[in-house]
């Protein structure tokens, strides 16, 4: 079974060694030569609808699998605990339906993150609206007894 080495980096080297993942925890990514041969540069940048890392403190894995379908190659693998599983190949019909899958995962995150920040600042302007409701005076007071 094959393996690949780790190496925890600032930023990403200009060459990349074969059989080496580059985890730059600072940048939110790790960079590696696509494990068939063919020499591309796989990006998997962390997020929570994109890539995963796992460190156990020996190894590394990275969750989902890799699927290189914009190469050539159209190489498939996991990373999991160092080792290179290779997976099948897909043909087109399941990269697209993947494709889209990925890209609904996608809108349904950022929809919800985008909701979840309007009633934040809903919440925020309405506080800040009845504050202003206060009459002055009672502010003062407020104010002087938590002084004391």
């Amino acid at each position: 079974m094959e393996t690949i080495k780790y190496k925890f980096v600032t930023s990403i080297p200009d060459v990349l060694e074969d059989c080496v993942l580059y985890i730059s925890m600072e940048y939110g990514t790790a960079i590696h030569k696509c494990v068939c041969g063919c020499g591309n540069e796989v990006v998997t940048p962390f997020s929570p609808t994109d890539w995963d890392i796992n460190y156990d403190g020996e190894s590394v894995s990275l969750n989902p699998s890799i699927g290189n379908w914009g190469f050539e190659c159209q190489s498939h693998y996991w990373i999991i605990r160092n080792k290179i599983i290779h997976s099948p190949k897909w043909d087109k019909e399941e990269i697209e339906y993947n494709r889209g899958q990925d890209k609904k995962l996608k809108a349904r995150f950022y929809e919800k993150q985008i909701l979840e920040n309007d009633n934040r600042e809903k919440e925020f302007v309405s506080k800040n609206e009845s504050e202003k409701l206060i009459p002055w005076w009672k502010k003062l007071v407020k104010y002087v007894k938590g002084i004391f």
